[in-house]
Order: structure tokens, then sequence, then C-alpha cells
């Protein structure tokens, strides 16, 4: 059974606040990749529209404990605390893999 934990986190963001969450964000993915031995995977992508679009976080944990533990971080708080608001709407998925057939 495949326990890892995939987070899949899609942010809407106030009108002209892009450059400072994607500042706030890449500082965040960096100490998660860093810092955090639960977390394998951590990517910053922004969909297909260009600026405005949002930015969406494509993260892997090794299991949901990894992720807890990236919650109670230092470095989650300072970013959760600043982007707060500059975000309009957040929307957060908890997934796991799929079993092979």
């Amino acid at each position: 059974m495949d326990r890892r934990l995939v987070i899949l986190v899609e942010f809407e963001l106030h009108p002209g606040c892009e450059p400072e969450f994607r500042r706030l964000v890449m500082e965040n993915a960096a100490a998660s990749l860093h810092d955090e031995p639960g977390c394998s995977r951590f990517d910053v992508l922004t969909p297909e529209g260009g600026p405005g679009a949002g930015i969406v976080l494509y993260e892997i944990y090794d299991d949901a404990a990894a992720f807890d533990a990236h919650l109670a971080t230092p470095h989650f708080t300072r970013f959760n605390e600043a982007t707060a608001p500059l975000v309009a709407r957040k929307t957060m998925r908890r997934l796991s893999f799929a079993a092979a057939p």
C-alpha cells in the first residue's frame, strides 16, 4: 500500500499580489524540500493563462504524518500568515496514489 500523500493547493490571488506571493511561496517550497525529510516534492505551478491565473502547488509527502509536520514548521507558519492577505481564494485537496490495476 502506497502511503504517500499528495497535496494539491490552488490559490486565486488578489490583483497585483502575484509577485509578492510568488516570492513567498518559492521560499516556502525551498525550505520544505531542504528542511523536511518527509517532503519529497514541492512544485510551484502557473496555470495556462499567464499572470493573474493563480498559483498551484503540487506537493508529495511520505505520509500524512509528514504533511502534519510540514504544517507545524516555522517556515510554513510564516508563509501562511504572510500570504493570507494576498489570497482571494484557496482550495486544498488531499490525494493518494491509485493502486496499480
